[in-house]
């Protein structure tokens, strides 16, 4: 299958590992990857600001950046912008009164998924041949769990992880506090919240977070490093594609 990889601003920015690990992985499977280039922002952090105006261009530059490109089905190591792209992208088309835009953006937004949808759903894939010999607890991201309703596609596919202890982490659907904007305009509810969730992190005895968003593990991750725990935060993708020979 030829799948486009959508990297989303913060993996190319900040985490492009999650990027690449989610090539390296399709790749293993025997896909083809493509890469359309001129892709940037989603528009959703906009949309959730309530900025639908300024948002609408990046709408149409994303529908016509992967409408250029030849792919099947495209991915994103990402639940939040997969959930941007499928909910949001054609409604902020019509209320610019874009209708032809909003029928674009639909068609785009049917052949978008999140990785362990993908994986699952799609290439009916729930071993993917990885092995990861660590303590590893999951954190369900709040976009995936109620945009997608990916629901534990993550932990089929992590159940599968040779060499891997999963451990369940207690009060897992609680929202970490990230949120995006969140965390900057509600500071404080944003740290009680991260503080429950590192509290429930680190009584599994894990060595290694994983979540599919790397906004929320760049969150989480902050918190542990500053208390010197010690816990590492991993992306999904990268879990998945380690191998023993790696």
């Amino acid at each position: 299958m030829r799948i486009a990889l959508f990297a989303t601003c913060l993996v190319d920015a900040l985490f492009p590992e999650s990027a690449k690990a989610t090539v390296s992985l399709l790749e293993r499977l025997g896909h083809t990857v493509v890469f359309p280039s001129d892709q940037t922002c989603c528009g959703q952090m906009h949309v959730n600001t309530g900025y639908l105006k300024e948002a609408a261009p990046l709408v149409r530059h994303h529908v016509e950046v992967f409408e250029k490109s030849s792919w099947d089905v495209a991915v994103a190591p990402s639940g939040s912008c997969v959930g941007s792209v499928r909910h949001q992208h054609a409604m902020v088309a019509r209320r610019a009164g874009d209708e032809d835009l909003a029928t674009r953006a639909e068609d785009i937004a049917g052949r978008t998924y999140e990785l362990s949808e993908l994986l699952v759903d799609v290439l009916g894939v729930t071993d993917v041949g990885a092995y990861y010999p660590h303590r590893v607890t999951y954190h369900p991201t709040c976009h995936s769990l109620r945009m997608l309703r990916v629901g534990d596609k993550p932990l089929e596919l992590l159940r599968n992880v040779r060499g891997m202890t999963l451990v369940e982490l207690p009060q897992a659907e609680s929202c970490c506090g990230f949120g995006g904007t969140f965390a900057l305009k509600n500071s404080e509810t944003s740290t009680a919240m991260l503080s429950d969730k590192m509290a429930n992190v680190l009584s599994t005895g894990a060595e290694v977070c994983s979540a599919g968003d790397s906004s929320c593990l760049m969150h989480i991750g902050g918190g542990l490093s500053r208390l010197r725990t010690g816990v590492k935060t991993v992306h999904l993708a990268e879990i998945l594609a380690s191998t023993e020979a790696a």
